[in-house]
């Protein structure tokens, strides 16, 4: 094959490994990330208390293994983040030891679906490293989880500057990727496919100062 025009990383983490949490690890998870809940700057909004967390699909990536998360609260609003580990290793049993060295943030939005009916992906990202490219350009490796808002979704993929980066399953309407973003002044596309291959939608991570204000 001929040499490739745009030199990125591709499918760099490890597809889901295990079943959405549940029982005692889905408890482990919701503590540390509850804790992190109670770190949140508030900046004086009442955040209210977490109801039922939402765990997305796991994604490893450079040693350590990612769970995001979210909850809505009793005021309305939407806690997420993520819970973060390294996996445990097989022993001379070849039993895996237990996680350890637990990472976990949070933050909070009042952006909700509901507030905004012309979502087609309900999406949220937290750059968690960089990946260095040709000549010392970083791409920002973001982790990125979501919910389809449109009947039909099967599997979501990232694509950077029209270059598929990594896809994922949906499992129970929820998908998690990482993939690099904002490089070489491309940034990240989700895009959601049915299960012909034919794309649902298609939302860019990119959202510039006045879009926000």
């Amino acid at each position: 094959m001929p040499p490739v025009e745009r030199f990125v990383c591709r499918f760099a983490a490890e597809p889901p490994q295990e079943a959405l949490p549940h029982g005692a690890w889905a408890q482990t998870l919701q503590a540390e990330f509850l804790a992190a809940c109670l770190r949140v700057d508030d900046g004086g909004e009442d955040i209210g208390e977490a109801r039922e967390l939402r765990y997305f699909p796991d994604r490893t990536w450079n040693g350590r293994t990612y769970v995001p998360i979210t909850a809505r609260t009793t005021t309305e609003l939407e806690l997420f983040g993520y819970v973060s580990f390294r996996p445990g290793d097989p022993d001379a049993t070849g039993e895996d030891s237990e996680p350890s060295d637990f990472v976990s943030g949070a933050d909070f939005t009042g952006e909700t679906a509901e507030r905004n009916p012309d979502w087609k992906i309900d999406l949220c990202e937290e750059v968690i490293g960089t990946w260095r490219g040709e000549g010392g350009r970083g791409a920002e490796m973001t982790l990125v989880w979501g919910v389809p808002l449109i009947a039909g979704a099967r599997v979501a993929t990232g694509e950077l500057a029209g270059l598929a980066v990594d896809q994922c399953a949906l499992v129970e309407d929820r998908f998690s990727l990482i993939a690099p973003d904002a490089y070489r002044s491309d940034y990240l596309d989700v895009k959601l496919w049915d299960a012909d291959g034919r794309e649902l939608a298609s939302e860019s991570l990119y959202v510039d100062d006045e879009e926000e204000e």
